[in-house]
């Protein structure tokens, strides 16, 4: 997932990057509140991690701008303050939770674990897909009692991606940009979405067919299941 950290407090942004890069996601920082309005308008994130007490820009008001500019990011709002309104308006902004420094980064991970299954519908760690387990929380890939050690860390990224959007086309540009970080310029070659998509469908293969990991012509692909 890709995440877009606002906190003009460099060591504790560096110390937020740091831990959430070890567990698997994709990160940049902003320092202050105007560079983050630059990317916010021209970036999608799945999380922003957003300090209130912006040395150049109302906390909140740049909530209301991530919100306008994608209102599927999740947010979670971290703050020294203590006030209880500060707490209310951000919530009735459209936050999805509130972390009052200091905070326990372990307890960060497991609300923004809470806030993915609920916004995505992930009730479970393990799902079934015709005989192939996947386990988002300890990142393994099973079928029936064999486990799949050569799937690699950003395939099972992409798996995991398209797992919380089931049933859902993604396209290459957006499967990138959630991925890997980066946005999909004009002249980007597509093949390199492709390729990896191959990769797993072989890999899986010696095992079973992965039917379930379906191609959309001319938009993208998508997991289709019904669980």
């Amino acid at each position: 997932m890709n995440i877009l950290i606002i906190e003009d407090e460099k060591a504790l942004a560096h110390e937020l990057e740091f831990f959430l890069l070890k567990n698997n996601y994709i990160c940049e920082i902003c320092y202050n509140g105007t560079s983050a309005s630059e990317k916010i308008a021209v970036n999608l994130y799945d999380f922003i991690l957003l300090d209130l007490g912006l040395p150049d820009y109302e906390g909140l008001d740049l909530l209301k701008e991530a919100k306008k500019a994608n209102p599927e990011v999740a947010c979670i709002i971290l703050t020294a303050r203590a006030e209880v309104n500060d707490r209310v308006k951000g919530l009735d902004l459209g936050a999805d939770d509130y972390l009052a420094k200091p905070f326990s980064l372990l307890e960060l991970q497991s609300r923004m674990q809470a806030i993915t299954r609920r916004k995505f519908g992930v009730t479970q760690s393990i799902v079934d897909l015709d005989g192939f387990l996947v386990n988002i929380t300890e990142r393994t890939i099973m079928h029936h009692t064999d486990q799949i050690n050569t799937i690699t860390k950003k395939e099972f990224d992409l798996i995991a991606y398209m797992l919380l959007h089931k049933n859902r086309t993604l396209t290459r540009a957006q499967l990138s940009e959630h991925i890997w970080g980066s946005v999909i310029n004009d002249d980007y070659d597509s093949n390199f979405i492709d390729a990896h998509i191959k990769n797993i469908r072989k890999k899986l293969s010696v095992y079973a067919p992965a039917d379930w990991l379906e191609t959309v012509r001319g938009l993208g692909y998508r997991i289709k299941t019904n669980v």
